[in-house]
């Protein structure tokens, strides 16, 4: 039976045990899923330890310390400078919070190549702006001022990836987002809405009546502030269930070039909403 892991620190609760033994069940592969809680000092040493497992999820903090392991990388991770799977054996380092992403979105009924609004810019709003960017979308970046030089060096990798990406920066002041000229799509990459504090949400009612599209990565509570406010607009919204699924799926598919059918993936995504 081979085994694969999820490694990070601290992991607390996480659902990936429940997400990747259902899809093991589906594939019908014997496997045995495990969790690591291994510090950032420790890393280094584990690395023949890690060698045991067919294939490795990684999450914070060392999605980008674990480029050292790897052999090589996907054309994802080099982009991101950020590894998330590990396949096992040629140790091919992945990033499929990246295809997690492009399919909710895609499962929303979005499209990237429009006007999107991106608030944060940090950890995984980096990759969502840019990757928006890159496949065509007139971007606008919403950050807090204390991150508007971390917004400016992301507009800059933009430009270097892609010259001439339409990169607009706008400051929120006092917590939340109450200016916008609208747009399509409206996508929240922080944290805030996010149990126990789920009373708050990133921007004003007025900037979520501006846009067609709303996508939250934040996906505890399974309906966040922002979900229900898009929602009694009559907005189509999407919560971070489905990118965290989805990006399970891509990394079956990397380590053992699994097969699943869209009902049962929904199926999964519907379950673990109620788990939270």
């Amino acid at each position: 039976m081979e085994k694969y892991c999820i490694i990070g620190h601290p992991l607390g609760h996480s659902l990936s045990p429940q997400i990747h033994t259902r899809l093991f069940a589906l594939s019908g592969k014997p496997a045995e899923y495990q969790l690591h809680d291994i510090s950032p000092e420790e890393l280094p040493k584990k690395y023949a330890f890690l060698d045991e497992f067919a294939g490795i999820n990684v999450t914070i903090p060392h999605k980008v310390a674990i480029i050292d392991y790897c052999s090589r990388l996907s054309e994802g991770a080099a982009r991101y400078s950020s590894v998330n799977c590990v396949k096992g054996g040629e140790k091919l380092g992945c990033n499929t919070d990246v295809i997690g992403f492009t399919k909710s979105i895609e499962m929303l009924g979005a499209t990237l190549a429009s006007k999107v609004t991106v608030i944060g810019c940090g950890g995984v709003g980096r990759m969502i702006c840019i990757e928006a960017a890159l496949e065509g979308a007139e971007l606008t970046i919403a950050a807090l001022e204390r991150d508007i030089q971390l917004a400016e060096k992301v507009a800059e990798e933009i430009n270097e990836q892609k010259p001439g990406a339409s990169v607009k920066i706008t400051a929120i002041e006092n917590g939340c987002l109450d200016k916008s000229n609208g747009g399509d799509l409206l996508i929240n990459s922080c944290p805030v809405g996010m149990f126990p504090k789920s009373d708050k949400m990133p921007c004003t009612e007025e900037v979520v009546g501006k846009f067609e599209y709303v996508f939250d990565v934040v996906y505890n509570p399974k309906e966040t502030l922002l979900v229900k406010t898009a929602r009694e607009k009559g907005k189509k919204s999407l919560n971070g269930m489905a990118m965290l699924v989805l990006q399970a799926v891509a990394a079956h598919e990397i380590w053992y070039g699994a097969k699943f059918n869209k009902s049962d993936i929904d199926k999964i995504i519907t379950d673990m909403e109620n788990l939270v």
